[in-house]
């Protein structure tokens, strides 16, 4: 087990956004996280980064409380939020040099040389973030949350606002980063789902709909695209 979500609800006010959902998932999984706008998607994701309590509810990371141990649970979470928040006037090597500060990362130059080749950062390097596009500010959103090596990566649509050429870049590296880590993938794209992912939650209103691996989709919803599960689940 990577990620533990057992009973969670979350309350704003008198708008229940989360309404006690339950979910596992495996090691070395790439998870798509799907639901329309709304659905509790990233309110879901922000719970279990540790940067929003529950109102009830427990979750885990590798059998980690991020409610009670935070710290510990965070130092095996790396978390992109969707508007990926980043400080444009630093250099890629500056800003993974301060990353590396805040997790106390020996060796730091070898780690970070190490994710500027794994996230195809080489010819970017010496340049400031505001000079980059999109796609390569995606990449340097990517390079942080694998900094210290973490078990789980948690990615609140990462390839939004991308051109399709970036796209499938960024969804080779996603991919390849499923290999060794636990991925918990927000995305609207059905296409990207069915490219690199393994298994499919889908949430609405707050509440889990269906839980289930791409390999048993065929027989559990015989003849229907993804697309069509989830327009029959959420609708």
């Amino acid at each position: 087990m990577s990620i533990k979500v057992e009973y969670v609800s979350k309350i704003y006010g008198d708008q229940k956004a989360l309404d006690s959902i339950s979910f596992e998932t495996g090691k070395q999984r790439i998870v798509g996280f799907l639901g329309p706008n709304g659905a509790g998607k990233s309110t879901t994701m922000k719970i279990l980064a540790g940067l929003l309590p529950p109102t009830t509810g427990s979750c885990y990371i590798h059998d980690v409380s991020v409610q009670h141990d935070p710290l510990k649970a965070k130092k095996t979470i790396g978390f992109l939020p969707e508007n990926n928040p980043l400080y444009l006037d630093m250099y890629v090597r500056e800003i993974l040099s301060f990353g590396a500060n805040t997790h106390r990362i020996k060796n730091k130059s070898r780690h970070i040389d190490d994710v500027i080749i794994q996230t195809g950062l080489l010819t970017e390097q010496h340049k400031k973030l505001h000079q980059l596009s999109k796609g390569y500010r995606q990449r340097v959103g990517l390079a942080m949350c694998i900094l210290h090596d973490p078990a789980v990566l948690i990615l609140n649509e990462p390839t939004t606002g991308l051109d399709p050429n970036q796209i499938l870049e960024i969804r080779a590296l996603i991919k390849m980063l499923g290999k060794e880590k636990t991925v918990l993938l927000s995305t609207h794209i059905m296409q990207e789902v069915e490219a690199i992912c393994d298994e499919v939650i889908i949430l609405n209103q707050g509440k889990i709909q269906d839980h289930f691996s791409l390999d048993d989709m065929s027989q559990r919803y015989p003849k229907l695209s993804l697309e069509e599960i989830f327009v029959r689940l959420t609708k």
